[in-house]
């Protein structure tokens, strides 16, 4: 397993703070998920021992939540916000042209591992859907007869250097689009 050293350390200090070890469960995958990108079955293995449960035990909990993965996501990782306020506005729609546009069905990863395209449940910005998060930056209002030049922008990211090296800030076009 290759964790990183810090994140061996944090795993250790999360353990610590929990009087039994396995509720530290969903912090630890959270931990791995963020170092690895997905979560293998090396790592809830991993995880499992680190905690005393077995492994199925730990599967469990990582195929009951829908945040963690267990592939790996494109270079971009798109999410359409499905939930009611923002399907009223088109994101079925939207997510219809994006799945054209990107060459990436829904819940899946492009063919050239570009994108990773999916269907999430409320991202919390009701009022300005439909809404979408490409990695973490979050556009709002992304209408649907504007998904072909919305997807051009993010294809344009795969070839921009600085993408993705520092995070988004409210007000800037990273966050609102």
């Amino acid at each position: 397993m290759s964790l990183q050293p810090s994140t061996l350390t944090k795993a250790d200090a999360i353990i610590a703070q929990y009087p039994q070890k396995r509720s530290a469960a969903l912090p630890l995958l959270h931990l791995v998920q963020e170092d690895h990108g997905y979560i293998t079955q090396e790592d809830m293995a991993w995880v499992a021992e680190k905690i005393g449960v077995t492994p199925m035990q730990v599967l469990e909990v990582v195929s009951f939540y829908p945040m963690f993965r267990q592939s790996p996501t494109g270079r971009r990782h798109i999410k359409v916000c499905r939930t009611l306020s923002c399907a009223l506005r088109g994101s079925y729609a939207l997510m219809e042209s994006l799945e054209k546009s990107l060459n990436c069905p829904r819940g899946e990863t492009s063919p050239d591992g570009n994108f990773t395209l999916e269907f999430v449940e409320c991202i919390a910005d009701c009022g300005c859907g439909p809404v979408v998060q490409v990695d973490h930056a979050l556009y709002e209002n992304v209408k649907p007869e504007n998904a072909t030049a919305f997807a051009d922008q993010i294809k344009q990211s795969l070839h921009n250097p600085q993408y993705g090296k520092k995070q988004p800030q409210p007000d800037t076009p990273e966050w609102n689009g």
